[in-house]
């Protein structure tokens, strides 16, 4: 098996600028890690081996001209497939878009390029972004390098394993109840939900628009905050985009003191329900936090609690208007059409063959909680109990700097255990949605490994909206510790050893 590449995205960034490495060499050695560990991981779903190394050679010829180039030139990435890209097939993990190429890229995408980063394939996802496993990806699921018996996360858990795989330095992946956060948080590594129009969502296949952010992945705090730099900012092509100035989310990566700080620890979102190596991490990271000179209180935002049953009304409303879109007429899947089938009858069953069954749960319930009769009852009463949490969320605030909670209640569950389950799985995202909800910046740091299970946990960190810095300021801070504890950024640290060599255990 080939040698991971350990170094962190702006080591290989400093690199590549010295000229002591080049960028089609970081990109082979990743290609070839992938090639000798996805097998196991399944973290992507199309790799453009030569596109990419072309990418490399140009980024290097542009190098060595002397042309002045962006921090994260040459730096190999990798995609959520849920991104439209030029050349490149866009699935979202969907029968329904199978082979389907997209005219244009996103404006994310976009940014990528222009920065000079060498995007290396697509990753895995829950179908049309929905799921908490990347179990429900039409392709097959993706595997948590740290067990190759567990689950990765989702929807975003192709990016956050082919990181944890050391397949890849950065990744991109999008957010709608969690699914950058809590991938994080079960691979040990770091995943950021940027406030709602602070990174443009044009050309990202939309799931729920008024929830769907997308974000930066990443293995350290300062490569995420380098990477959320280049993406974010304000789009004209996306009407929910921010005109106003992106923070310097790297200056506060760089400084991450907390001297002064006051952060505010959810009552709501730990406690009874959580599994005990999750509860005793988070609760060691708060007093880390409190040793480096943050001030901790308690803060309570009871309506938290109708933060997911009000999520799983709004979000489904959404994606049954979204998902009309796939209707067997202009592109994807196209079944019964020979002639002999009307137009409504090829709609119906190429949208019953393309749509997996998460993806056909989530539309009838939308669509049944949209309907004449129910409207108020059931969607009108969710976008009442979402002005509830954005107003826990905004008294919070008045107080406090940044809130923390668990990223997730439990470190990663065996793969299967939970997909007959549906309320299980979705439990996977309760600290995780409210910030979906009210829009504000969130994001999951690695907090340790439970002791129970040896596996992942995550400490998330939520913060006012436009105040991003915020985030990078505190996971600057808990990243030092934890460097303190293990020598270096976890990651690194435990993977001395080849994880996926010695059988998917570390």
């Amino acid at each position: 098996m080939s040698e991971p590449i350990f170094a962190s995205a702006a080591d290989l960034a400093r690199d590549l600028a010295a000229g002591t490495l080049s960028s089609e060499e970081a990109t082979r050695a990743c290609l070839e890690r992938i090639e000798s560990s996805d097998g196991d991981v399944h973290a992507f779903l199309h790799v453009r081996a030569d596109e990419a190394l072309s990418d490399a050679r140009a980024i290097d010829q542009r190098r060595a001209s002397g042309e002045a180039l962006g921090p994260l030139a040459g730096v190999p990435i990798a995609v959520k497939d849920a991104f439209c890209t030029t050349g490149s097939p866009t699935t979202c993990g969907s029968r329904m878009l199978e082979g389907w190429v997209p005219p244009y890229d996103a404006t994310v995408v976009r940014r990528l390029k222009e920065a000079g980063l060498v995007i290396l394939g697509k990753t895995n996802m829950d179908e049309f972004a929905m799921g908490s496993s990347t179990e429900n990806s039409a392709f097959g699921p993706t595997r948590n390098p740290w067990d190759l018996t567990r689950i990765p996360g989702g929807s975003g858990g192709g990016s956050a394993a082919c990181l944890a795989a050391f397949e890849a330095p950065l990744a991109v992946g999008s957010d709608t109840g969690g699914s950058i956060r809590q991938p994080a948080s079960v691979t040990g590594t770091v995943g950021v939900k940027p406030t709602y129009g602070g990174v443009s969502r044009y050309g990202l296949v939309a799931m729920a628009s008024s929830l769907d952010q997308p974000g930066p992945c990443a293995r350290t705090v300062l490569d995420a905050a380098l990477l959320h730099a280049v993406m974010a900012g304000h789009d004209p092509s996306d009407s929910t985009s921010i005109d106003a100035p992106v923070p310097d989310v790297v200056a506060a990566a760089r400084a991450g003191d907390v001297a002064g700080m006051r952060i505010g620890v959810v009552t709501e979102l730990s406690g009874e329900g959580y599994a005990p190596g999750v509860e005793q991490r988070f609760q060691e990271a708060v007093a880390a936090l409190a040793a480096a000179g943050a001030e901790i209180v308690e803060v309570s935002c009871p309506h938290f609690s109708l933060a997911l049953p009000a999520y799983y009304l709004i979000m489904p409303s959404e994606v049954s208007s979204n998902l009309a879109r796939f209707d067997a007429m202009r592109y994807g899947l196209r079944v019964g059409d020979d002639g002999s089938h009307s137009a409504e009858q090829v709609m119906r069953l190429s949208r019953g063959a393309g749509f997996g069954a998460e993806v056909k749960r989530r539309v009838i319930l939308g669509t049944y909680a949209l309907s004449s009769g129910y409207y108020d009852a059931y969607y009108g009463s969710a976008q009442k109990a979402r002005t509830l949490i954005i107003e826990d969320f905004d008294r919070a605030f008045a107080t406090v700097d940044v809130l923390v909670s668990p990223s997730t209640p439990t470190t990663a569950f065996p793969l299967g255990e939970r997909t007959n389950d549906p309320m299980a799985m979705y439990q996977a995202d309760l600290c995780t949605i409210p910030s979906n909800m009210a829009g504000n910046s969130s994001a999951s740091f690695p907090a340790g490994l439970a002791p129970e299970d040896g596996l992942p946990v995550g400490f998330q960190v939520m913060a006012p909206p436009l105040c991003d810095d915020r985030l990078y300021r505190v996971g600057a801070a808990l990243e030092r510790v934890l460097t303190e504890r293990w020598g270096a950024p976890l990651l690194d640290a435990l993977a001395g050893r080849d994880r996926l060599s010695e059988g998917g255990r570390a």
